[in-house]
């Protein structure tokens, strides 16, 4: 009975750790790539600003090739809508381009349903340096509590952010074959 007692003591002292370390993950996210690209910001920005573009270098589409998309709204840029509907790895969702600053800013309501609810920003910044462009990639939004908690287990920025480096290397391959074929 006392050996029983002391491992349920063990186990509520390390959910309490747990709740602790949770506790002081910040309330809000953010996960951010960058590249340089060999390409104007244009190029690039007509890859991110137009979701009929994000086929070809988005690293979720390869992961479902039965994915569902609807686009609907505006053609490109702001009120551009994309949603999908996939197989576990990549769920189901949908994105609106808020704000398209062309060619140097869109940014994306990005609204995850499955496999979990989450709201967040994405936000592709362009900005041109001596004959290339630093392409820049954020997510950002609220981490609630259970969220927290995850984080002590999983490191979120390391798992979405191979995703981000895989889509900037697509992007960059690209942009960078339309700069050639054009010159």
């Amino acid at each position: 009975m006392q050996v029983l007692a002391i491992i349920l003591g063990l186990l509520v002292l390390a959910i309490l750790i747990i709740l602790a370390i949770a506790a002081t993950k910040p309330a809000i996210f953010s996960i951010q790539r960058t590249t340089d690209v060999g390409a104007d910001p244009d190029t690039i920005f007509s890859l991110i600003n137009d979701f009929h573009n994000w086929r070809d270098w988005s690293p979720w589409e390869a992961l479902d090739p039965d994915l569902k998309r609807k686009m609907s709204g505006a053609s490109t840029g702001r009120g551009a809508v994309y949603e999908w509907d996939g197989n576990k790895k990549v769920g189901s969702g949908r994105m609106e381009i808020t704000e398209a600053v062309a060619p140097n800013k869109v940014v994306i309501k990005l609204d995850f349903l499955k496999p979990f609810e989450a709201h967040n920003e994405a936000r592709f910044t362009m900005e041109p340096r001596a004959g290339k462009t630093r392409l820049n990639w954020e997510m950002t939004g609220p981490s609630p509590f259970m969220s927290k908690v995850m984080q002590v287990f999983m490191n979120f920025d390391k798992m979405v952010g191979k995703d981000f480096e895989k889509g900037l290397a697509s992007i960059k391959a690209i942009a960078e074959r339309k700069r050639l074929a054009s010159s």
